[in-house]
């Protein structure tokens, strides 16, 4: 049997992988970061090297 540990960040426009024990974790679903999973309420974007994700 295999444990998922990793996932793409929930956030279409992101292209983070998540370390699921470490994910911000909004309606059962894996973020990289606050600004994923408050849908960059600000504009801003994760700030993750070479992720260029903000909407």
């Amino acid at each position: 049997m295999t444990t998922v540990t990793q996932m793409k960040c929930a956030c279409e426009s992101c292209l983070c992988i998540v370390d699921l024990s470490k994910a911000v974790m909004k309606e059962g679903k894996p973020y990289c970061s606050e600004a994923c999973a408050n849908g960059h309420i600000s504009g801003d974007g994760c700030g993750h090297h070479g992720c260029t994700c903000h909407h």
